[in-house]
Parts: C-alpha cells; sequence; structure tokens
C-alpha cells in the first residue's frame, strides 16, 4: 500500500512539472522580446515574434500525434523522451550564440513539451485509482492553467535581473530531474497496436502546424497574402484528410472515435473559445501596462502574479474537492466570471496606472475563472473517455486549446494594429470585448458537460498493463 501511494505521488509529481515546464514556455518569453533584440544585434522587430511563434506552433501540431504515439508505445518512454528534449532544448536555447539556432532550440523545445504533456496526464491517469482521478486531474490542469498565467510574471522578473538567457536557464535543472524521475516510475506498456499511420499522422501534424502558423503569421504576412491563405487553406485540407483517413485506418492517427461522446465534444469546443480568449488576455494584459501604463517588464510581471496565484490556488482546492465539484459547474461558472470582468474591461479601462482599484481585483477574480475552467474542461476531456484512451484524449484537447490561443493571438494582433496608436485605448477595450465573446461560447458548450467525473469502465484498448522488467 505504501509502495503504490508513493508510486502515485511521484508519478503526480513528474506529470505536474512535466505539465507547468510546458505551458511556462509557452508564454515566458513575451517580455523578453526586447532584451533578445539588443543582443543579437540586425534582427527586425517583426522577426523576434518568432521566438514565440516557432515553440507554440510545433507544440501546437505535434501534441495530437503524439497522444496516439503514446498509447501505442507506452507512457513511461514518451515521458522521458520528451522530457530529455525539452531539457537538451533549454540548454541550447540558453546557450545560443546566433539568433537562427535559438530559434531552432525553440521549435525543438516545442517538439519536447508535445511529446511528454499528452503522456504526463495519461500516465497519472492510468497509474491512479479511479477515485484518486479527480484530483490528479485537478493538479495536473492546475500546474499548466498556473504555469501559463505566471509565463510573464516569471519572464519579466528573470529578465529584469539576469537577462533572456535565465529564461531557459531556470527549465535545465528542473527537466534533468524530473527525467531522472520519471526513469523511476514503474515502466508501463503500451497498447501493443503498434505505431499509429505515420501518413495520417504527417497530414495531421503539417496541418495543425499550417493553420496555427497562417493564423499567427497572417497579420505580418497579410490576411490576404498568397502565403497567409496558402498556409490556412492547406492546412485545413491537411486536418480533414487525416481525419477521413483515420476513420478506415486500423492503427489511426486521429482517434475518431473520441468524437462520439457527447461529452468530450463539448470539452473541445470549450478548449478552442478558452484558448482563444486565455492567450490574447494574457498578452493583451501584458502589452496594455507596459505601453499605455509605462510599466517596466518587471513591474508589468509583478503585476500579472495575483491572478497567477490565484489560479493555483483554485485549481489545488479543486482538485481536493474531487468529485464533488463537477466540470459543468466549473467550466460555465468560470466562463461566466470571465466573461463578465471582459465586459467590464471594455467598458472601463483606465487611461492612467490604477493598480489597487482596477488591477487587481480583474486579476484576482480573472486568475479564479482561469483555474476553474482549465480544471474543469481537462477533467471533463479525460474522464470522458476510456483509460486506455487517455493520451489521445489529452493531446487532441491540449492542441485544440493551442489552435484557439493561435487565433485569439492573431485577432489581437489585428485589432491593436487597426488602432490611430499604441496607445488607442479604444483598441484594448475591444480585444476584450471579443475574448468576453469567446467566454460565452465556453460556458454554452461547458452546460453540454456531463455531471459525472467517472471515466467510461471498458475501452476501446486495454488499459496500459505494467510491463515486464
Amino acid at each position: 500500500m505504501l509502495d503504490s501511494l508513493a508510486n502515485y505521488r511521484r508519478t503526480l509529481l513528474v506529470a505536474c512539472g512535466g505539465s507547468f515546464l510546458a505551458f511556462l514556455d509557452v508564454t515566458i518569453t513575451n517580455l523578453a522580446l526586447p532584451d533578445i533584440g539588443r543582443d543579437f544585434d540586425g534582427v527586425a522587430i517583426a522577426d523576434l515574434s518568432w521566438v514565440v511563434t516557432l515553440y507554440t506552433v510545433v507544440f501546437a501540431a505535434l501534441l495530437a500525434p503524439a497522444g496516439r504515439i503514446a498509447d501505442a508505445i507506452g507512457r513511461r518512454r514518451l515521458l522521458a523522451a520528451g522530457m530529455l528534449v525539452f531539457t537538451v532544448a533549454s540548454l541550447a536555447a540558453a546557450a545560443a550564440p546566433t539568433y537562427e539556432l535559438l530559434l531552432a532550440a525553440r521549435a525543438i523545445q516545442g517538439l519536447g513539451a508535445a511529446l511528454l504533456l499528452p503522456a504526463s496526464l495519461a500516465y497519472v491517469l492510468s497509474d491512479s485509482p479511479p477515485e484518486r482521478r479527480p484530483a490528479a486531474i485537478g493538479l495536473w490542469s492546475a500546474s499548466a492553467a498556473v504555469a501559463a498565467a505566471l509565463g510573464p510574471v516569471v519572464g519579466g522578473i528573470l529578465v529584469d535581473v539576469g537577462g533572456w538567457r535565465w529564461l531557459f536557464c531556470i527549465n535545465v535543472p528542473i527537466g534533468a530531474w524530473l527525467v531522472y524521475e520519471t526513469l523511476r516510475l514503474p515502466r508501463v506498456a503500451g497498447s501493443g497496436a503498434g505505431w499509429p499511420d505515420w501518413a495520417g499522422t504527417t497530414l495531421l501534424g503539417g496541418g495543425v502546424l499550417a493553420v496555427v502558423l497562417g493564423t499567427t503569421q497572417g497579420e505580418a504576412w497579410g490576411w490576404s497574402d498568397p502565403r497567409t491563405l496558402s498556409a490556412v487553406g492547406v492546412g485545413v485540407i491537411a486536418c480533414v484528410a487525416a481525419v477521413l483517413r483515420s476513420k478506415a485506418h486500423p492503427r489511426p492517427a486521429v482517434a475518431t472515435h473520441l468524437w462520439r461522446s457527447r461529452t468530450y465534444v463539448a470539452a473541445n469546443v470549450v478548449s478552442l473559445a478558452f484558448g482563444a480568449s486565455l492567450f490574447a488576455w494574457l498578452l493583451v494584459g501584458v502589452l496594455f501596462v507596459t505601453t499605455v501604463w509605462g510599466y517596466t517588464e518587471l513591474e508589468a510581471g509583478l503585476a500579472m502574479s495575483p491572478g497567477g496565484v490565484v489560479a493555483a490556488f483554485v485549481g489545488i482546492g479543486v482538485s481536493r474537492a474531487g468529485r464533488r465539484v463537477s466540470p459543468r459547474l466549473l467550466v460555465t461558472a468560470g466562463s461566466v466570471a470571465l466573461t463578465l470582468v471582459g465586459v467590464a474591461a471594455g467598458v472601463w479601462l483606465p487611461e492612467e496606472p490604477a493598480f489597487l482599484a482596477y488591477w487587481l481585483p480583474v486579476g484576482l477574480v480573472s486568475g479564479a475563472a482561469v483555474g476553474a475552467v482549465s480544471v474543469g474542461v481537462s477533467s471533463a476531456a479525460a474522464l470522458a473517455v476510456a483509460p486506455g484512451d487517455f493520451a489521445s484524449a489529452t493531446g487532441l484537447n491540449v492542441a485544440i486549446r493551442q489552435i484557439g490561443g493561435a487565433i485569439g493571438v492573431a485577432v489581437l494582433a489585428a485589432v491593436l494594429s487597426s488602432g490611430a496608436s499604441p496607445l488607442d485605448l479604444d483598441a484594448y477595450r475591444t480585444v476584450y470585448w471579443l475574448c468576453a465573446a469567446a467566454t460565452v461560447v465556453s460556458a454554452l458548450a461547458g452546460t453540454l458537460l456531463r455531471l459525472s467525473t467517472m471515466p467510461p469502465a471498458t475501452s476501446s484498448g486495454d488499459e496500459a498493463a505494467v510491463a515486464r522488467g
């Protein structure tokens, strides 16, 4: 019993640690771009955004295929491999002598994050007693939500104290320790069905990559530019082809049978809308306080910290409550709260700094809402499927959230660039209105999530068993 409990705790710690690092690096570079530009002379301002973009697009593109691979070959192998790739790439990014090598390292970081993320949650769920699964999902989701919210905070502090290279240095000791702990976990076999269809996997990964790239770069290239239209168009066609191919393939790249669950479909809609709102919300806040209020990178990072702290407390609190709080309640209540805060920001956005009167209460409410929605949608997506599909379901659901995030950031860039100047309050208000509209969609889809938090008893594939030796 004690050994089983120790393994459960170690697995949960490794899973949450991997989730935290993967999502931390989504937003940690938001405040570092000016410092990177000063370090690499000759890099155009527009090109600096690729430090963020490359990680995001590779991460999003490979999440769903990685989930299928984890189901096939085993969670521990993929989790250890992904963590090792992420850690080595972080070291390479910290030491990059040229901007081109920094971009290459960021792309490889995205690969590592995509490999480890679905395997981490799938590992913890397959290794957890059914009664502990809601709590495990809550902690895993809280770690991801907190990391995304704290990314600008940690980034602003580290850039101010030691420079942009420290953003990647902090990953190395933590990542190395997580690799060690992963290798100590019980070895878990895959389903034995072999690797998923490579042609379908390539179509899916390439399609998501093209769609995210097109939406992310649409403002820079121009929405009517052939590059933007080609990327989005080819990406959509490739994704559709991957789905159609998967319906008839014995080892599909996309687990299309997951969509038979109304809860899982609703969870994907929530992820898309919530991702669009969340990523735009985090970025517009940083841009607003630094551009309009004149905050430094450090001040901006600290200003964003209350929301991250509250998101952590809510996520942990919900996880301790277990199945007493339903995913439907978490998603709908959190989405409604974000909608109300977004509307308030759209109506009243002070031109002069007002941290205590405005920013702090907004941060506290939005942080609590982000924590609730993150835990709720992750719980619904994972527990709507059978144990053998945990990795596939997680990978696809998080990939859809990343696609939503790319769309949200692209819309934000388009709205802010259409303003009369960087100080145009109306443009920032419009972004908050659009974030509120996205969370309305999230709230409506959340009402379709089922109340039960227990997973189905059977699977289309067997639950991963402990491997020999």
